[in-house]
């Protein structure tokens, strides 16, 4: 071991663990025609004394036990060395100790802090002295920010402090991720995103959010949705095909990487590219990436095709889109918006063909557009021996004219017993005048001409970027019994998250600047491809429900009176949201759209703050939640009539998006009275429902059965029985539910159909 170079190469080997002779060369800065001889000598030696091994296959070099012993003991004697000497040691890595340098503690103050050089050697001063005192066999660099750390607390400095921390998780947080996580549903990309979200989140918290608003997150008054991709990625984007129909997708300075696909002439090419588009951009989108018009804007494509052909190029597209967006933690929803009939704003749009040729307008191709609904639906039908298709997600317009259009007569029904069996579509109802031109995610979120009046500027290539969600009977309880103060609290609410919402409009366009976002910063027309300006941000309300009982004695479903102060606190927030909009030049929607995760959280800090029986929330006071999903709770006990007339009050009010929710009894289910239902609520000022099954999937005898029953019907199988209901928009197995929540399915009012 008196040899150097054959010490460099056992230390190389304990770091990296297998390397190639080229490869060991290479990071050792050695020259294949200066040293080669003298490496392959070194080499042979190390081999011959025991102390590297060589795989024959993989042509790989890695340390026997006496090697990784051989490293140890030379460690050992460094450390005593200079453990004799007197001076601290610390560790940076498995292989390198060092004398501890008080100068770098006050270098790195100075650097990562801005603490003023003076003041960081004082600091470092003082934790050399307690460094000292421990009498410690080795020192870590985190032990030693930690040390001063704790320092720049005790002066009060704070600020320092917070810019001066480590991110990242405990051992035993890494630890249980790998123990608890269902490994039935997850993988391990799930365990990497965990685990890095975690580091993003406490980054944006502490160094990026305003400091109000970070500690209203905290503290529980208000929940940053997606904080962890909050200054990384938009939260929705909604596509124009168009776009890419008719000119294929280009390559360009932010995205030299992919590959350049001319525009579609076939049904089959144009299926091919739109899902080029969404595995394109999915890593650069946290939720749903949204087609509308998806069977319209095709439609030119499918002319004189027949419907076998189509229903075989579709399945290949829906199996694609299903088995890529597999539910992992990280991957985006993807919803497809389908329309019965051509809408008003497209019937004179000139379609344009390859390279610009107009070859008409959109009217022309009704029933082309209506051959692909058809093709799809009996896709997502035909295979009864798997589950229901989750993704992509259906989303069906209805206007109030389709339920007596002729044509439309049979898809309609048919959408109905997709309904019936699966509870998969989802329906938005574009009839009343405030919804005219509105396009949906299938998780509520919605889009409407409402910023620019241009229904393609407002909708198409847009989104949401973020949210933020208020705790509404936080608000309510701390103003119960005034008013006029609880509506100025809710107004300060509006401008606080203002705030947070410019920063993080700022660092996605920093991101797409910086070109690490390439999808979205694509070229288009000169402009990049999402309107960043036309981007909305949703201010996403928790607990209406109870925070009107806190101020009325009465929940929504069961006084007038309720109902009617619910509507003035959202007729105050709307018009408060629209002011803000328009003095700052950011497109504010306030929604109603399901947050488990905010409204579960507000209500244990409520609880654990002012006491259950000083708290109005649902559940019990061991897994208490607010009502966020639509108006009513799921679980009230209320007719089927009355919940659509109190959850058709709202949604004029909430611009940014609602969902309502028809929970069905197992396993009365009418295909035929469930289009009735629909056809009623399309004259109601409700915007987007859908019909919700629980059920239950048997892995052995590959068959569906409806209801939560413990064990399989027909195999009684336990073990292999998936149970299936929805938690917010998404249906997810039960047993991924957050524990707290799993007894809701149950308890939710369902509804003879």
């Amino acid at each position: 071991m008196s040899a150097p170079l054959r010490f460099k190469i056992l230390k190389l080997l304990h770091v990296q663990n297998s390397l190639g002779y080229s490869e060991i060369m290479s990071q050792l800065g050695l020259s294949p025609s200066r040293d080669a001889g003298k490496f392959a000598y070194h080499l042979r030696t190390l081999i011959k004394t025991g102390l590297l091994d060589a795989d024959k296959e993989s042509k790989k070099y890695r340390l026997t036990t006496l090697g990784h012993t051989m490293i140890g003991i030379s460690q050992e004697i460094d450390e005593q060395i200079l453990r004799e000497e007197g001076k601290l040691l610390v560790r940076t890595s498995r292989l390198a100790m060092e004398e501890f340098d008080r100068d770098k503690i006050s270098r790195a103050l100075n650097r990562e802090a801005g603490i003023p050089l003076d003041l960081a050697q004082k600091i470092s001063e003082e934790t050399e002295e307690r460094l000292l005192k421990l009498d410690a066999l080795h020192l870590t660099a985190p032990l030693i920010r930690e040390f001063v750390n704790a320092i720049l607390v005790e002066k009060g400095l704070q600020e320092y402090r917070r810019k001066h921390t480590r991110l990242g998780l405990p051992v035993y947080d890494v630890t249980r991720l790998f123990e608890d996580i269902p490994t039935d549903s997850t993988t391990v990309e799930d365990i990497q995103f965990l685990t890095g979200r975690t580091v993003m989140r406490d980054y944006v918290f502490l160094n990026v959010l305003p400091r109000q608003v970070a500690d209203a997150h905290l503290s529980g008054s208000l929940h940053v949705n997606n904080a962890d991709s909050w200054i990384i990625r938009p939260d929705e984007v909604q596509h124009d095909l168009r776009v890419f129909l008719g000119e294929g997708f280009k390559v360009n300075k932010a995205n030299t990487m992919l590959m350049a696909v001319n525009p579609p002439k076939t049904f089959e090419a144009a299926l091919k590219l739109t899902e080029a588009i969404i595995h394109a951009s999915r890593t650069e989108v946290t939720g749903e990436q949204g087609l509308c018009h998806f069977n319209v804007f095709l439609a030119p494509f499918v002319k004189g095709m027949f419907l076998e052909d189509l229903r075989r190029i579709l399945r290949q597209f829906v199996f694609s889109l299903n088995y890529l967006s597999k539910g992992g933690l990280g991957s985006s929803a993807v919803s497809l918006g389908l329309d019965f009939t051509i809408p008003s704003s497209l019937k004179n749009v000139q379609v344009q063909g390859v390279h610009g040729a107009s070859v008409g307008s959109y009217a022309d191709y009704f029933e082309e557009s209506l051959k692909i609904l058809v093709a799809l639906l009996d896709v997502v039908f035909e295979d009864d021996a798997h589950r229901p298709i989750f993704n992509p997600h259906l989303a069906f317009n209805l206007p109030r004219d389709v339920f007596t259009l002729k044509e439309a007569e049979a898809p309609l029904l048919k959408t109905h017993e997709l309904a019936a069996k699966w509870g998969v579509p989802y329906f938005v109802n574009p009839s009343p005048t405030w919804q005219k031109q509105a396009s949906y995610f299938v998780n509520g979120n919605r889009l409407a001409p409402d910023w620019t009046g241009d229904w393609e500027l407002d909708t198409m290539r847009t989104g949401s970027i973020g949210s933020i969600v208020v705790n509404l009977p936080r608000l309510a309880l701390e103003f119960s019994r005034d008013d006029r103060r609880f509506l100025r609290a809710l107004s300060q609410s509006l401008k606080t998250m203002l705030g947070a919402l410019k920063q993080k409009h700022r660092a996605i366009e920093k991101r797409i600047s910086q070109g690490l976002l390439p999808f979205l910063a694509q070229d288009i027309a000169n402009e990049p491809y999402l309107r960043m300006g036309n981007t909305s941000f949703n201010i996403s309300l928790v607990g209406l429900n109870e925070a009107v009982r806190i101020h009325t004695g009465k929940q929504l479903y069961e006084d007038r009176e309720a109902v009617d102060y619910a509507t003035k606190v959202l007729g105050h927030l709307s018009l408060e949201a629209k002011k803000l909009s328009w003095k700052s030049g950011f497109r504010l929607g306030l929604s109603q759209t399901l947050n488990t995760a905010a409204s579960t959280r507000f209500a244990e800090l409520d609880v654990n703050k002012y006491g259950w029986e000083n708290v109005v929330a649902q559940g019990s006071a061991s897994s208490p939640y607010y009502t966020s999903l639509g108006a009513v709770p799921l679980e009230a006990d209320v007719s089927l009539e009355d919940r659509l007339q109190v959850e058709g009050c709202f949604p004029p009010l909430l611009n940014g998006g609602h969902l309502s929710f028809i929970e069905l009894e197992e396993p009365h289910r009418s295909p035929d009275a469930l289009l009735k239902t629909s056809a009623r609520i399309c004259h109601l000022n409700i915007g987007a429902f859908a019909y919700t099954r629980s059920y239950s999937y048997c892995l052995n005898c590959k068959q569906c059965f409806g209801g939560l029953e413990k064990k399989c019907p027909e195999c009684k199988t336990v073990k292999n029985y998936v149970h299936y209901s929805r938690l917010g928009p998404y249906y997810l197995p039960l047993d991924s539910w957050p524990s707290t929540q799993q007894t809701r399915s149950t308890q939710r009012k369902k509804y003879v159909i």
